[in-house]
Order: structure tokens, then C-alpha cells, then sequence
């Protein structure tokens, strides 16, 4: 094959892994690169370009799991047939046709659903109905562009007295999810700064700073959170982390990483720490970490939250609180903007939090995510010799690590087909490393205590998993 046909722009903003997999991509779809071709090897291909061998391997790793090309061992890299692609050319409709038909399963361990049936509609409704009052006609015009005054107090308020972090309203900007306030986050920033990101790690993430064309890099993640020393050598800017529990590995940043993190920010005036704490509302087997932001004394850790987890994921709320230094930039930026949650939302969420319904809910959800996290690890005890529980300190999933010899993907459609949804570690993982055992991400906020251990016990059967021979007396 012709390696000429690879044109990189090494002077671009847009990352050199990216524009690799771009080119090759477009190859393939051309037809350019015939079927089963066999593609260079990482070393040749680095070499000829004078690029690093990392760099080769992002784009046949990002390839890979798109289905362009499929390694083959000891033998390398070959592309797909292009009839088997055709799905990426389907017309939008068609395309949101497939993805309603997706399969109904009897158990869903989505780590992104909560449980919806212990909502307090009641107080929610009679919080709407104060609310939503012709004395407040006001409600109907647009409000501050950071988000009402009394929502971004209440904020205050509460992130003070779980999290540790120290802020004032004027700090907080409000908008309608994470994936609306990354971008904006993303473009106070100088666009020759790059961006580390935690792999295995949030999918979205990685996509938000591949819209924005920003050179990012994905930083190995171990038992004790996000490789300082790695992100140190790759040379990035500014860090994305989830130090209060790691998704999807559920490791925790540990109080050394805290020290060598908030030293690395603090080393250059451009370095920055982008610290997403999703779910540290549920934490199981001690009193919630402190959040990163409430131990930096430089200005250096930009704090991002959300109700999603805590409220509803359909609220649509999130907040950034920003260091002082970042805060007139935005202002300068993006004072222009209209605040994108309505402000009657804004309102009840104010109203609710001030009256202590939120945090009576959070007590609430937090005892009964207890239990059905009590229920998964006994449900999953009898199998003890064949998997391995981590990440079980917080949130609203666990990691599995199942003995086996199928791969974690032959796994999940081996679920499927028993009518049971879980998620393999690889799917969150840009490299698509291999480890040694398959490991599987299990969500239990959406199901209850009985579907929970039915569920497993499914679960286990499909895999061909027996209960130990102690357990099954």
C-alpha cells in the first residue's frame, strides 16, 4: 500500500491521531484502500510520517472500533469490506428509526439510570405550584446569563457544606447539562492549550473536545485515579478529571495523586484541572471526599456538577463554578448569552434545595442505593470464585472482573441475548486495551432489590458461572 496517499498537517490545531484516522477513514470509504488490504505497521508508518508510534496507534485503535479495519494476529492490521459499513451513510431518519428499535430488556444495569420510583413527586408538584404563580410573572423573561441569582446562592450554599468547595454566586454558571457547558468552558482557553482526559474514561468528554477541535490526549487511569507522572510527559495543559469516583473504573483519587495533581496545575500559569464530580453525593463506606477544588489555594481547579443523579437526568441542570481568573473571561465572552434552563426550572430547584427537600432526598436515595448495592454484592457472593467486585465505594455501579477466556464484548452480547443489558470496560476505553480478564460495568440505580438478584443470578447462568459448591448447599 502507498503511504503517500497520508497527508498530516503537523502546524494544524486538530490533533495528528485525529487527521490520521481521518485520512485513513476516508480512504477506505473511497475505496482508495481496496478490501482486505493489510494496512503499514504502527513502527513503518510512524517512521514515514516522523510521528510517534502512540500517534499511529490512536487512529488504528480509533479505527478498529469503529469497524474500518480489524487486527488479525501476528499478522497485523487488514481493512473491512465497505458494504459492511454502510450503515454510517444512513440518512438521519433512518438512523433514529434504528435507534428506537433497540432490544427490550428484562434487566438493564445502565450505570446512567436512577431510580425513578422513589421520586418525591408530591413535594416536587407542590414545589412547582408555588413556583409556577402568577405573582411571579417576571419568571417568563429571560434572567441573568449565568442563571438565576437565587439558584447559583443555593448552589453555593450546598456545595460549601457537603463538598468542602468555597465559592461565591457570582462563581457559578448555570446551564443546561455538561455537554453545554464543556464547549463554553472549552473556549475561554487558548486553542494551542491541549487537554488530558482519564482512559478508560467518559465517551462524551473525549467527543465535546473532538467537536471543538482541541488537541487532546487520553491518560492511564490505575487503581489510584489519573497517572499524574503520565500527564506530566504528554505535555498537556489542562486536566479532566473525576478524582471523588472515577467512571467507569470507580477507583479514587488518592490523597498523594490529590498533592501531585494540584503541584502539576500549579507548576505553569496556562495548567488547569477540570474537576467533574457526578455522583459524589453517594458514597457508601465513609463521609464524601472532599472535592479537589475545596483544597486548592491557587486558583486552579474548575469545579462541574450536575442534578442528573441527584434530581433526574431529564432536569437538565449543571453548574460550573470558576476560579476568579477564568470568571472575567467568561464574562467578557459570553455575557452576551441567555441562560439556556428555563427559569421557572431554575426556580423549583431554588425553592426545593432552600426548603431542605433536596437534602432530605439526597438522605433519602442515599440509604436506599445503600441497600440495593448491599443486594448486588450478596447476590454476586455465591460466584465470588469466578468475579471480583471493584469501584463498590460510591456511585451507582460496580466493575466486574469475571475468569474467563471469552472476550468482555462476547460477554455482553451473551447477556444480551438473554435479555440483560451490562457494559464492557473496553467501551470507555479510547485504546482499546486488552486486560488480562474481561471486565464488565454493571449498573443497579434502575432496578430494585428483586430484579437486582434475579437478574444476576440470570446473569451468571448465561455465562455459565455455578454458584461454589459452600453456596449451593
Amino acid at each position: 500500500m502507498d503511504m503517500l496517499m497520508f497527508q498530516l498537517q503537523k502546524q494544524s490545531t486538530t490533533p495528528l491521531y485525529k487527521q490520521l484516522y481521518r485520512e485513513i477513514r476516508s480512504a477506505i470509504t473511497a475505496g482508495t484502500i481496496a478490501v482486505d488490504t493489510k494496512l503499514p505497521s504502527k513502527r513503518k508508518l510512524a517512521e514515514y510520517l516522523q510521528i510517534s508510534q502512540t500517534t499511529v496507534e490512536l487512529a488504528y485503535s480509533q479505527l478498529v472500533a469503529e469497524g474500518f479495519i480489524e487486527p488479525r494476529p501476528r499478522r497485523g492490521f487488514f481493512t473491512m469490506p465497505v458494504e459492511e459499513l454502510a450503515y454510517l451513510d444512513l440518512p438521519q431518519e433512518e438512523t433514529a428509526i434504528r435507534d428506537v428499535q433497540k432490544p427490550n430488556y428484562v434487566y438493564d444495569f445502565n450505570p446512567a439510570h436512577i431510580d425513578t420510583r422513589s421520586f418525591p413527586f408530591p413535594t416536587w408538584r407542590k414545589t412547582a405550584r408555588e413556583v409556577i404563580d402568577e405573582e411571579n410573572h417576571e419568571l417568563l423573561l429571560a434572567g441573568h446569563p449565568q442563571g438565576d441569582e437565587s439558584l447559583r446562592a443555593e448552589i453555593a450554599r450546598y456545595l460549601y457544606q457537603s463538598r468542602g468547595v468555597v465559592c461565591e454566586p457570582e462563581q457559578i454558571i448555570v446551564g443546561s447539562g455538561t455537554e453545554q457547558l464543556m464547549p463554553l468552558l472549552i473556549r475561554l482557553f487558548d486553542k494551542n492549550l491541549s487537554f488530558g482526559f482519564e482512559n478508560p474514561g467518559y465517551a462524551l468528554t473525549h467527543s465535546i473536545f473532538e467537536h471543538d477541535d482541541r488537541q487532546a490526549f487520553p491518560i492511564e487511569v490505575d487503581e489510584d485515579g489519573i497517572n499524574v507522572q503520565e500527564l506530566d510527559k504528554t505535555g498537556v495543559d489542562i486536566a479532566y478529571v473525576t478524582p471523588s469516583h472515577q467512571f467507569p473504573t470507580g477507583s479514587i483519587l488518592s490523597a498523594t495523586r490529590r498533592a501531585q495533581l494540584l503541584n502539576w496545575a500549579a507548576a505553569k500559569p496556562e495548567r488547569f484541572i477540570i474537576e467533574d464530580d457526578y455522583d459524589s453525593e453517594f458514597r457508601y463506606t465513609s463521609q464524601p471526599i472532599p472535592a479537589l477544588q475545596s483544597m486548592d489555594v491557587g486558583g486552579r481547579v474548575i469545579y462541574i456538577s450536575t442534578f442528573s443523579k441527584s434530581i433526574m437526568p431529564s432536569l437538565r441542570i449543571a453548574y460550573l463554578v470558576l476560579p476568579p481568573r477564568l470568571l472575567n473571561a467568561y464574562r467578557k465572552t459570553f455575557l452576551h448569552y441567555t441562560s439556556t434552563v428555563p427559569r421557572i426550572d431554575q426556580q423549583i430547584v431554588a425553592l426545593f434545595m432552600q426548603k431542605g427537600h433536596f437534602s432530605r432526598h439526597l438522605n433519602r436515595m442515599r440509604k436506599l442505593y445503600r441497600k440495593k448495592l448491599e443486594c448486588l454484592t450478596q447476590a454476586l457472593a455465591p460466584y465470588q470464585s469466578s468475579v471480583t467486585v471493584s469501584g463498590e465505594q460510591a456511585g451507582m455501579h460496580i466493575v466486574l472482573t469475571i475468569n474467563s477466556e471469552h472476550s468482555e464484548q462476547t460477554l455482553v452480547d451473551q447477556a444480551s441475548v438473554a435479555g440483560i443489558r451490562v457494559f464492557a470496560m473496553q467501551n470507555y476505553d479510547l485504546l482499546k486495551q486488552k486486560s488480562t480478564l474481561p471486565k464488565i460495568v454493571l449498573g443497579f440505580g434502575g432496578l430494585d432489590e428483586s430484579e437486582i438478584q434475579q437478574g444476576i443470578d440470570h446473569l451468571m447462568n448465561c455465562w455459565n458461572i455455578s454458584k461454589t459448591s459452600s453456596s449451593a448447599k
